[in-house]
């Protein structure tokens, strides 16, 4: 069979077009059965979810609010995003345990948010360490969900911390003590689609070279392309539902060989790209469409390992694992009732001992999930993948 392929040319700065060197994206017309593969196997979850896992540490009145974001940087630090806090209903109604979803309520729609005590560390017994409330004027007044995705790069010896702003437009960059403010990308209020704005960004990713893959976003439909130091290098996608084009480009991860999974929520599938001059002289990776993977009903968030990528899915709440071919493998449903319901794992990270750690944007609080003791090891959810 012969493939046909396209290049799209990246945009770029006619000021610094002799000094930026541009992204391509080659695309390859895909006819695979990937785009219409069954997604049995689904089974029992091979983890357990401990109850009240979490110490509380919002002041009477108040609960978890859309807990957006987390990274587990070892077992004694798991720093967590959240939207605020919720300030709950006076009385309090009888069925309320400790999470706003326990009273049926999805806080992503608002109900009940204040802006306090956004970013707070944790260790995996649920015992809170630090909150970093001196942060939360970043997001006062802020009209609609805020703050969507917290990232560290591994190859960053600084361990510096992004924080995606969704609604404000913005990315901010802080030290990993969370004292300082080091860098805010794009700016705050403004939405565009050229070097210096985003436009609703969802998440960023990392190359070992430092080079930083923004997932630009819902109201942009690309993924941009940043030097470590956060200048505009080049840009990839288009808004579309063809072979390598975005509805809204959600979650993103890099994979081996150095190839780059984009979560597209809206068109309900996972694009993956491969770069395409390694080991050459161009110190700007470009890349070219490999293959798409659908199944999902409505993706978030992925964690690629050497074997296997996860996405997690909210049409039910749901964990789907593909191998690095695209194939499924298996699917295994979180619980929708009860002390440990989920209605939205929107983002997950996993410790060393394989302890999963997940935040629920709608129910609002995040959750631990520990492997059963029978579980298939193939089954669980290995840690993101790091060049060895």
């Amino acid at each position: 069979m012969t493939i046909p392929r396209v290049t799209t040319q990246c945009t770029k700065n006619p000021l610094r077009i002799a000094a930026s060197l541009c992204v391509a994206m080659l695309i390859s017309a895909w006819t695979s059965p990937l785009l219409a593969q069954d997604l049995e196997p689904v089974g029992p979850m091979p983890y357990d979810i401990p109850v009240n896992w979490i110490e509380p540490f919002a002041r009477a009145g108040y609960s978890w609010g859309g807990n957006s974001g987390i990274h587990v940087e070892s077992k004694d630090r798991i720093i967590i995003l959240q939207r605020g806090e919720t300030e709950l209903p006076d009385p309090i109604p009888p069925e309320y345990t400790n999470f706003p979803g326990s009273m049926g309520w999805n806080v992503i729609q608002g109900q009940g948010r204040t802006w306090q005590n956004v970013m707070y560390v944790i260790n995996s017994e649920g015992e809170v360490l630090e909150v970093w409330d001196h942060w939360d004027y970043l997001f006062a007044g802020t009209d609609g969900p805020g703050p969507h995705r917290l990232r560290v790069s591994p190859y960053d010896p600084e361990r510096r911390i992004w924080v995606i702003d969704e609604t404000n437009h913005v990315i901010y960059v802080f030290s990993q003590d969370g004292q300082e403010l080091l860098m805010t990308l794009g700016e705050k209020g403004v939405a565009g689609d050229d070097e210096t704005h985003f436009g609703l960004p969802q998440d960023v990713a990392f190359l070992p070279d430092g080079t930083v893959l923004v997932a630009d976003g819902l109201q942009n439909a690309r993924v941009v392309v940043l030097s470590p130091a956060g200048e505009y290098l080049s840009e990839f996608g288009s808004r579309g539902s063809e072979p390598g084009q975005f509805a809204s480009v959600h979650g993103i991860a890099m994979g081996p060989d150095h190839e780059v999974y984009v979560v597209d929520r809206n068109n309900m599938n996972v694009q993956v790209f491969r770069q395409t001059n390694r080991g050459s002289d161009d110190p700007y990776p470009t890349y070219e469409f490999k293959m798409r993977v659908t199944g999902p009903n409505f993706p978030l968030d992925i964690i690629v390992s050497e074997e296997y990528f996860w996405v997690t899915d909210i049409r039910p709440p749901k964990i789907l694992q593909f191998d690095l071919q695209g194939n499924h493998i298996y699917t295994w449903l979180l619980p929708g009732e009860g002390p440990t319901a989920w209605l939205e794992m929107h983002s997950f990270s996993v410790d060393a001992d394989g302890n999963v750690y997940g935040t629920d944007n709608q129910y609002a609080r995040p959750q631990k999930l520990v492997p059963k003791a029978d579980a298939d090891p193939r089954l669980l959810i290995q840690p993101q993948y790091v060049p060895r």
